[in-house]
C-alpha cells in the first residue's frame, strides 16, 4: 500500500472533534462572554486538539463578529467557522470574519423540513434547494472549506 493511500485510510478513520460551545454556549440562559474571555476559551479548545472551532454567529451582532475575526486572526493549527444562514448577507459577513484564518471555514445552513418550510420561511422545496445552493457557491467563493446543515433534518422527508 502507498503511503498516500496509507495517509488517506488514516484521516478517514480519525474521530474529528467539532466545538460549537462558544456560539451555542451562548444561547444559554444568562450567558454572554466577551472577545477576550472567547479567545482564552478558543485557546484552551486548541490545546485539547479540537479540530474546528465555530466561533459565532457573526451577522449576528457586530460583537460576535468582532469575537469571530479575532480568534480567526489568532487562533492557529485549528480550523475557525463562522455560522451563516443560506443568504447572500449572512454568508458574505461570515467569510468576512474568518477570512484571514489559515483555515477558515463558513458553515451555512437551512432548515429543510416541511413545518420549517411552511411556517418559518414560507418557501418551498425548489427554493430552499436553491438557496442552499447559491449559499454554498458563494461561500466557496470567499474560502475554501465549506459546511452545509440542514436544520431540522430528521423531521425532513426524502
Amino acid at each position: 500500500m502507498s503511503e498516500d493511500t496509507t495517509q488517506v485510510r488514516d484521516e478517514a478513520s480519525r474521530i474529528k472533534f467539532f466545538d460549537t460551545t462558544l456560539r451555542d454556549g451562548e444561547q444559554a440562559p444568562g450567558i454572554t462572554l466577551n472577545t477576550r474571555e472567547k479567545l482564552e476559551i478558543a485557546h484552551q479548545l486548541r490545546r485539547l486538539g479540537v479540530d474546528v472551532i465555530e466561533a459565532g454567529f457573526p451577522i449576528t451582532s457586530q460583537g460576535d463578529f468582532e469575537a469571530v475575526r479575532a480568534i480567526a486572526q489568532e487562533i492557529e493549527g485549528v480550523t475557525i467557522a463562522g455560522l451563516a444562514r443560506a443568504n447572500e448577507k449572512d454568508v458574505t459577513r461570515a467569510g468576512e470574519a474568518v477570512r484571514h484564518s489559515k483555515q477558515g471555514r463558513i458553515h451555512t445552513f437551512i432548515a429543510t423540513s416541511d413545518i420549517h418550510l411552511t411556517h418559518k420561511l414560507r418557501m418551498d422545496r425548489a427554493q430552499v434547494l436553491a438557496a442552499a445552493t447559491d449559499a454554498v457557491r458563494l461561500a466557496r467563493s470567499i474560502v475554501e472549506d465549506v459546511e452545509f446543515s440542514c436544520e431540522d433534518s430528521t423531521r425532513s422527508d426524502p
